[in-house]
């Protein structure tokens, strides 16, 4: 059990016996918050549940935090996990581990290795997570990391955490399409809806491929074998560049073949959610808290994407998922809303989460890279992994919380030094491959753990207890962001430990016990760097 998850229980343990007791009245307890204290001098954990209590108990925040206080430090499991339990003002209760469960929890890590972090709390749920799905109409530009990286680690965290998760990328490439259309106007010379050196590309691809003149083709046939191509080179790329593996490539002109549209536009009539106005197909979405009515078939019979989404998200449902979760740009936030009235007139709740990343500007030289992708202006997300590489890539994208826009700054992104938050975490773990090569005969002990007192060594541990529950609590927020921060403080420590305290020594016990310390941490580093997706150097 969590740490946190061990708290949680006391408290509540504390807060039944009080009510019991009388000592305060009957109420249904609310969730107990744990959370890590910004500052070390109010300990390694804190909860504010008197201040929360204060209505319910009629009481002070800080009586009730004494009171509880009181019950904690008489239970066995309290006195095993902490050293100090406090209530301070203006009411929160402070944990402060012990020095002993640090030491054996170092322990656990070397006894558990690549698994120290994993859990069960997805019981093996089974989950589907689409993301990147960019429309097939070009390369993918550097807005499209944001999707990629979140949602490549969002699975490996779940994964971790015990669900069964399935990786999928969709394809709008339905040949009826009006992108289509307008993709085919734009090889065929006919419009310059998309432009590029690529799209200059596609003719001479097309007659290759599938011996086709584009002259000789339609607007809907051309984009529809443009589509192909792009497709095939974007999922290469996907897969050997952004080493991002899929199970699944689901294509949008499926749904046509197999007749799923139409069975959509069936249940909505059978339920009565669907009517027509003004020659078109209008979906009853205001009953599912949308702001209008939309249509999902226009007047000259081509469905708008309103009802092709539908039929995709039924069709995942369809398959036996418990949570579908969908990754999307910001430019489709004003979606959100009728796709999950979709869902829920078809039937199936809240098992959908939509979560939207906001948009991203390059900056370089300190200015911001104008880029505009049916213009032919842009960086493609290729061009800025080739530049600053797939770790340094991965790990910028994933450091800002997806409900932000954010600046890549390829400056920095470039730079070799501890400025670099890629480098400086990669750098710990060489150093710590160094110190264990160094080491050579003295192997690291486990048995001389109890000579790890300095407050350095016993800081650094408070930081790989940690891992676990960072990884579930990503596993229940989708809070990608935590963990290259939680890396970078992992590094930092681990420097400050190196400073502090000198590993190999004439002392070999302690050299002993501080080597098994240095071999906890690169397995938390290698841990964590894992399941981002970026490398744990040995050298750098």
């Amino acid at each position: 059990m969590m740490i946190k998850d061990q708290i949680e229980k006391l408290v509540k343990k504390a807060i039944q016996s009080a009510q019991r007791k009388k000592e305060l009245p009957k109420f249904e307890i609310p969730e107990i918050v744990i959370e890590y204290p910004r500052e070390k001098a109010f300990g390694d954990y804190s909860t504010n549940i008197a201040m929360q209590l204060v209505k319910k108990a009629k009481k002070s925040p800080l009586g009730i935090a004494n009171l509880l206080v009181t019950k904690l430090v008489s239970y066995k499991v309290t006195k095993e996990l902490f050293d100090k339990v406090e209530a301070v003002k203006p009411g929160f209760i402070n944990f402060v581990l012990s020095p002993k469960f640090l030491v054996e929890q170092t322990k656990e890590i070397i006894k558990q290795e690549e698994k120290f972090g994993k859990s069960k709390i997805g019981k093996g749920k089974k989950v589907q997570v689409e993301f990147i799905s960019a429309n097939p109409t070009g390369p993918l530009t550097i807005g499209n990391g944001r999707g990629a990286f979140f949602g490549d680690t969002l699975t490996s965290v779940l994964e971790k955490s015990g669900y069964k998760v399935e990786r999928e990328f969709y394809w709008n490439d339905a040949k009826a399409s009006t992108q289509i259309r307008q993709l085919g106007e734009s090889v065929k010379g006919l419009a310059q809806v998309y432009g590029g050196d690529y799209i200059k590309e596609l003719p001479k691809k097309i007659k290759k491929k599938y011996k086709k003149d584009v002259k000789s083709l339609s607007a809907e046939e051309a984009g529809f074998y443009a589509a192909k191509i792009i497709e095939k080179e974007v999922e290469d790329f996907i897969k050997k560049k952004l080493k991002i593996k899929f199970d699944v490539w689901f294509s949008e002109q499926s749904l046509y073949d197999k007749n799923k549209i139409d069975k959509v536009i069936a249940v909505l009539k059978r339920k009565k959610l669907a009517y027509y106005k003004e020659g078109a197909l209008w979906f009853k979405s205001t009953k599912f808290k949308d702001d209008k009515d939309r249509v999902i078939v226009r007047s000259d019979g081509t469905p708008t994407y309103c009802l092709p989404d539908m039929a995709y998200h039924k069709d995942k449902f369809e398959r036996g998922f418990d949570k579908v979760i969908d990754i999307w740009g910001a430019d489709h936030a004003g979606d959100v809303k009728r796709v999950l009235g979709g869902i829920e007139a078809l039937g199936y709740g809240n098992k959908l989460k939509i979560l939207i990343h906001q948009m991203v500007r390059l900056i370089k030289g300190g200015k911001e890279v104008r880029m505009s992708k049916r213009a032919g202006i842009y960086v493609t997300l290729e061009e800025l992994v080739d530049e600053v590489g797939l770790d340094v890539a991965r790990f910028f994208f994933l450091m800002n919380s997806l409900d932000t826009h954010m600046d890549f700054d390829l400056d920095l992104a470039k730079e070799r030094s501890e400025k670099n938050p890629v480098f400086y975490v990669q750098y710990a773990h060489a150093r710590i491959s160094s110190i264990l090569r160094k080491a050579k005969s003295l192997k690291p002990q486990a048995k001389n753990l109890e000579l790890l007192n300095h407050q350095a060594e016993l800081n650094l541990i408070r930081q790989l207890i940690k891992f676990p529950e960072i990884i579930e609590d990503t596993a229940r927020d989708y809070e990608v962001h935590r963990l290259p921060y939680y890396a970078m403080q992992l590094a930092t420590t681990f420097h400050d430990f190196y400073e502090k305290c000198r590993v190999i020594s004439d002392d070999k016990e302690l050299s002993q016990a501080r080597l098994a310390l240095v071999n906890a941490t690169k397995i938390v580093l290698e841990n964590v760097l894992g399941v981002m997706g970026i490398s744990a150097p040995e050298r750098m």
